[in-house]
């Protein structure tokens, strides 16, 4: 009925022969690098650029930006998507792979399309209940739901059209990333390697929704048969019973696609389990994990690929944003293909062949010393590869880079790109055992990129996230702004010469694209993940922003947060906009119950253990929320006393609170429960007293704590 209401406000508010025109042509998104005035694609154009021509906000006058409105949401989760904007609307989707529509100039909700998913399925999302976007062509719009489904959306009334499944339900995939439309064909790919899947992208019918194709990513069980002749080649760069642990490679995230040439480019991911010796103990380079590989998008037909980490050990994805634009290299002008991966190396591909032309750090790695240009692979260092000792990895697994868009300026020439510092150790576990409906890493979870703290990097000195203006030419940077920690978000970048960055410092704020110099910041009251959009309505610019903290890294590492609203908002600035947003509201929480008196320290210590293991992935080392989940810590009290019946009779798993009595006894709860009420009453008495924090036995017993684990 809303629904249907929604299309008759549509046709009161706009003229009838523009609603019964609406449609995204394919000569539109070829003319989209051109035309500010929408964002039709997640990149905004096919070479996934995410530059606008729109130079109505610039350098010049970006400080008189102000706050046009803002819609706060029901989400409570990350927000991570990048919005589009057609005709004077906003379509963007939030947690749950729900979908919004919103008038562009002001926020009003015109119809939102819920795909409803089943939440007790929560325990195969890898990284939280995010979504990155939608796609549109003709009069849909596409989404992937996190149960696996491509689901195609009436644009003007938000009825669903059709809806396909993707995967097998049976197995732990999910969809967080974005589909892309290439000339009718719908590609979409999935997440879940973790728990031990295969990984494949497809592509769809826009129309019918029929599935035209699907390009798997690693070989299958040899004994099935391979489904080509290239599944069977790749398979001859593995060894061992892989396809027991199902291999990874799992496009989870970028796409990009050159119409010109008619090759789409696919990201893949990391292996599973991430230890290459565990899941391909013979060795190899286990095709195609971490990998470009390009592809007819009308057949999935493979053309060439590019191995960006053979046998890659590390969590080392080459999922991240990818920019497709034109050079001038080493004396002739180049089609090529950016992309600043977790490994740490700045890749410049012929987009044509595949060949590599250069790899240089942008941020500081140790676990490479060098790509040999003339084989076009990593030269490793000694005990990169943590088999026989522990290796402090840098960049960890978290990435010098992870999903959050970079962003290219044809006017400086420069990639504007969220880069992030961070070191953490590798320990390959002794014995690997694989668990159902759990993440199989094959390192030790407690020291790993995902469970490691000790004082979170020793209360944050050796980490470090800036927004880096890169020089693909000379593969030299040009300028950084410093952000407060880890996982800041998306860029976007205009003909104004300013480049926009929200951070998870609460601050979405404006830079001159030539020096870094920052020219406007407002506060956003909650940390930010998602990368911006700008387009016009009746010829005024506008820039949206989604925030919201949380999902993947946030959860995972706990990073404190300033104070903040727990609102999930969509944010819109135009030159001299009035809006304002309302006074956050304190948060207050009980004191927690003392850890019982029954418990030894050294239960304690076997639940932080198994608290590292099957908790911190959402509710974050040393159990330090990120925010968008519970914070342990912080519960009210009845919480503690029905604490086994959350974390093992699934009292909350209909909210999307999976439970875990498959691995975790009644004994093995309450030492998780003791662990999290020690940490709760250390989190009162520093709130209570904040100057203890800064002495030197508080230091000293976070180290000694987390060392206590790390050992374990």
């Amino acid at each position: 009925m809303f629904k249907n209401l929604a299309l008759i406000v549509l046709v009161f508010l706009f003229p009838f022969t523009t609603v019964a025109a609406f449609s995204v042509t394919e000569q539109q998104l070829l003319d989209a690098a051109s035309d500010g005035n929408d964002w039709l694609m997640h990149g905004r154009d096919y070479a996934e650029t995410r530059y606008s021509p729109l130079d109505q906000v610039s350098r010049e006058n970006a400080a008189a930006l102000g706050l046009a409105w803002h819609l706060d949401l029901d989400d409570r989760h990350g927000l991570q998507a990048t919005p589009l904007a057609k005709d004077g609307i906003l379509y963007f989707t939030g947690n749950w792979s729900v979908l919004y529509a919103v008038d562009a100039s002001n926020g009003r909700e015109l119809w939102r399309y819920d795909p409803q998913i089943d939440r007790r399925r929560s325990i195969s999302f890898c990284c939280g209940v995010v979504n990155r976007g939608a796609a549109l062509w003709a009069d849909k719009l596409y989404i992937g739901t996190l149960d696996g489904d491509l689901v195609a959306v009436n644009a003007l009334s938000g009825e669903e059209v059709w809806r396909s499944p993707t995967i097998d339900k049976a197995k732990h995939y999910s969809i967080t990333g974005a589909p892309r439309v290439a000339n009718g064909v719908v590609i979409i790919g999935n997440g879940g390697s973790e728990f031990g899947t295969r990984g494949y992208v497809s592509g769809y019918d826009a129309e019918s929704g029929e599935m035209l194709w699907r390009f798997w990513t690693v070989p299958g069980n040899p004994a099935d048969g391979f489904e080509n002749e290239l599944m069977a080649m790749a398979a001859k760069t593995w060894s061992g019973e892989w396809w027991t642990m199902g291999g990874g490679g799992t496009v989870w995230d970028s796409l990009a696609y050159d119409p010109e040439l008619d090759l789409l480019y696919v990201g893949v991911g990391n292996g599973a389990p991430h230890n290459r010796d565990m899941r391909s103990p013979g060795g190899g380079d286990n095709l195609f994990l971490s990998s470009i590989v390009a592809v007819r998008p009308k057949t999935g037909e493979y053309v060439w690929h590019y191995q960006e980490t053979p046998a890659e050990s590390w969590d080392y994805t080459a999922t991240q944003h990818m920019i497709l634009t034109d050079i001038f290299w080493q004396g002739e002008m180049r089609k090529v293909l950016l992309q600043a991966p977790k490994n740490g190396f700045f890749f410049i591909l012929d987009r044509e062949t595949g060949e590599l032309l250069s790899a240089e750090p942008y941020v500081p790695v140790n676990w490479a010393s060098h790509y040999d240009m003339s084989t076009g692979r990593p030269v490793e260092t000694p005990n990169a590869d943590y088999m026989d000792e522990p290796f402090m990895l840098r960049p960890s697994g978290i990435g010098g880079h992870n999903w959050q868009p970079m962003a290219y300026s044809p006017r400086t020439g420069l990639v504007y790109l969220p880069a992030q510092n961070f070191a953490a150790p590798m320990e390959k576990t002794p014995v690997y055992e694989f668990i159902d409906r759990h993440w199989n890493l094959g390192y030790e979870m407690a020291v790993s990129p995902f469970g490691y703290s000790l004082t979170q990097a020793i209360l944050r000195k050796s980490t470090e996230g800036y927004l880096l203006a890169w020089d693909p030419i000379t593969q030299r940077e040009v300028w950084r702004a410093p952000n407060r920690s880890l996982g800041n978000g998306g860029v976007l970048a205009t003909a104004g010469d300013v480049v926009f960055q929200g951070g998870t410092d609460n601050q979405f704020s404006a830079y001159d694209a030539r020096s870094g110099d920052k020219l406007w910041s407002f506060d956003t009251q909650q940390g930010i993940m998602a990368a911006p959009i700008t387009y016009t309505v009746d010829g005024e610019q506008y820039v949206t922003i989604l925030v919201g903290r949380g999902g993947g890294i946030i959860n995972m590492l706990g990073l404190d947060t300033l104070p903040s609203t727990s609102i999930r908002r969509v944010l819109t600035f135009k030159i001299d906009g009035a809006d304002t947003l309302p006074p956050i509201i304190e948060q207050t929480w009980e004191k927690p119950p003392p850890v019982p008196a029954d418990i030894s320290a050294e239960e304690i210590e076997r639940g932080a253990h198994l608290y590292q293991r099957f908790c911190a992935r959402c509710h974050g080392a040393s159990a330090v929320s990120g925010g968008s989940v519970p914070d342990l810590r912080r519960l009210d009290s009845h919480w503690y006393v029905q604490f086994d019946d959350v974390v093992r009779g699934g009292l909350m798993e209909s909210s999307g609170m999976p439970r875990f009595d498959d691995v975790l006894s009644e004994q093995d709860a309450l030492a998780v429960k003791a662990y999290v009420l020690r940490e709760a009453q250390q989190d009162w008495a520093v709130n209570q007293d904040p100057a203890w924090w800064h002495t030197p036995l508080r230091w000293l017993h976070q180290i000694f704590a987390s060392l206590l684990v790390m050992l374990m």
